[in-house]
């Protein structure tokens, strides 16, 4: 992104180039786009060039005023020639650039630098700055030709519309285009939006809906224009704001090379131009919502490895205590094999230190992959051993609180699974039943474990519980985020286990039943015997 110049003399050394090539492609601009000018002024019903004197002001600030005026001065004299009364056409045409550069200035107050105009506070802040000011312009400048003689008092309505929507129409369609390419961010984004393959199917879709729409209905009133619509709407609703841009400016230009060919005139396309607004701005909003939408998912998923990584420490805690013991008590035997000189011996115990020490860095960066990006490590562990090491931390917890903890008999199969994460959802599972069975005064107080095979290669294990189940209504909504029963709850364990479950390519629900009951259904990597963990 191009930053603001604090020293106007050497911004100007240095972007010289840059201001030269933008007054050339300025003009170039409006002459490609003064088309049924009224009386032969700069009043079209299409006038995008405001568009990149506005995001060059909005990019370099007060430096970039100059080019500005000048590349609006030069179009008034080059494009539309001298008048009977020049002073009158430079005063109008100062006049006209002071009204963009205002525009520009307030827009840089409003709009934050780093927007790309992908969330709905900043769209509709631009758009109605926009449409604002290009009104309060098209009003000063109309005054300024009036008051100047090139406007007859016949022409002011029709110059206020024509000029309106030329300007309206043309900042609206290409300035977010502009703005994205303007920044590496928005270039980037473009870039992978125009190299999908659903890219060009859009736009193939987009040049057959204006061969329809001008082709068979074109002089008959618009009344296939709606057609239009299918095109954006897909490009935004599939590729969020990048491809509403994409797919806008492609239409405009189709619009524009359509009513030149077929020689509509002003008032046709005035309408047209109203209506190409009103496409592109609905292409906007569903863009927007597209983005603010993934942005949200975005950011849940976030909170949810998260929280995730905060349920792993219990289990890396257990994980990381075994080599860190173990760490510990080799470093005493080196430092008195060391002290006796027996060198063989300390080789083997720095061997078995490095081994360690290899440990604890590997749970640690399972840890850190899953908190970046969900990483799975998959890892063949028998069932039996599994529930074991979720279960074997909550013994002690049960016989204190007088709750029977028991694991019925475990098929002697393996699975192919993420064994932190695992243990993370079964701990999960069992922590949220003993805070059922606590706050129940049902009796006995119970919980059991338990799995079976089923007929597709895939294993049930259960969780269950003496609490008070779940409702329907409860059942339905416990897995969404923030939704806890508990006082202290964050509410995130059961969509962060959820999720976990998932991406292991399995299932986790609760049951509505009279006591707590939780499945989670998972594939078996393979069928074997395997040793039995102790109930």
């Amino acid at each position: 992104m191009i930053s603001d110049i604090k020293h106007p003399s050497t911004g100007w050394l240095v972007r010289v180039p840059l201001f030269i090539a933008f007054v050339a492609l300025y003009m170039a601009v409006d002459v490609a786009s003064f088309i049924h000018p009224l009386h032969g002024l700069n009043i079209t019903p299409w006038n995008p060039a405001p568009a990149l004197g506005l995001v060059l002001v909005l990019r370099l600030g007060r430096v970039a005023w100059l080019p500005f005026t000048a590349a609006v001065l030069l179009s008034e004299l080059a494009v539309r020639g001298v008048t009977d009364a020049p002073l009158a056409s430079i005063v109008s045409a100062l006049i006209l650039s002071t009204g963009y550069v205002l525009l520009a200035s307030v827009l840089a107050g409003r709009l934050p630098r780093d927007t790309l105009l992908d969330d709905r506070r900043s769209l509709f802040t631009w758009l109605i700055l926009v449409v604002a000011g290009s009104l309060v312009v098209t009003c000063v400048y109309l005054v300024a030709l009036r008051v100047g003689g090139l406007l007859p008092r016949s022409g002011w309505w029709s110059g206020l519309v024509r000029f309106w929507v030329g300007d309206a129409v043309g900042i609206s369609v290409l300035m977010p285009l502009l703005w994205w390419l303007s920044c590496e961010e928005g270039r980037r984004l473009l870039w992978r939006t125009v190299a999908n393959l659903e890219s060009v199917a859009y736009l193939l879709l987009a040049l057959v809906t204006l061969w329809v729409a001008f082709g068979m209905g074109g002089h008959n009133g618009f009344k296939l224009f709606y057609l239009l619509f299918l095109p954006i709407v897909w490009a935004a609703a599939r590729q969020g704001m990048a491809g509403a841009i994409v797919c806008a400016a492609f239409l405009q230009l189709g619009v524009i090379v359509a009513v030149q060919t077929m020689h509509f005139s002003a008032v046709s396309l005035e309408e047209l131009q109203l209506l190409a607004l009103a496409m592109a701005l609905v292409g906007f909003f569903v863009g927007v919502v597209v983005d603010e939408q993934q942005r949200t998912g975005d950011e849940l998923r976030r909170s949810l490895r998260l929280a995730a990584a905060g349920e792993m420490a219990g289990a890396l805690a257990n994980e990381l205590s075994q080599p860190l013991t173990a760490l510990a008590a080799y470093a005493g035997a080196c430092e008195q094999l060391l002290a006796r000189g027996e060198s063989e011996q300390l080789q083997a115990a720095i061997l078995c230190v490095q081994r360690e020490s290899g440990r604890a860095t590997e749970v640690l960066r399972r840890l850190r992959d899953f908190f970046n990006t969900g990483t799975t490590r998959l890892e063949s562990i028998p069932l039996a051993e599994l529930v074991e090491l979720a279960v074997a931390p909550y013994r002690s917890q049960a016989e204190r609180s007088g709750i029977r903890l028991k694991t019925g008999h475990m098929p002697a199969v393996n699975l192919l699974v993420d064994r932190l994460q695992m243990e993370v959802v079964l701990r999960n599972l069992l922590s949220n039943a003993f805070d059922a069975v606590s706050e129940s005064p049902r009796q006995p107080r119970r919980i059991w474990v338990a799995a079976e095979l089923e007929g597709n290669g895939r294993i049930c294990l259960r969780v269950e519980d003496s609490g008070q189940g779940l409702s329907a209504r409860h059942a339905a909504r416990i897995f969404e985020p923030f939704q806890s029963t508990k006082s202290s709850g964050l509410g995130l364990g059961l969509p962060v286990s959820r999720a976990i479950v998932d991406i292991h390519g399995g299932r986790l629900w609760g049951e509505v039943a009279n006591h707590g009951v939780f499945k989670i259904e998972l594939p078996v990597a393979e069928a074997e015997a395997v040793p039995q963990a102790p109930t």
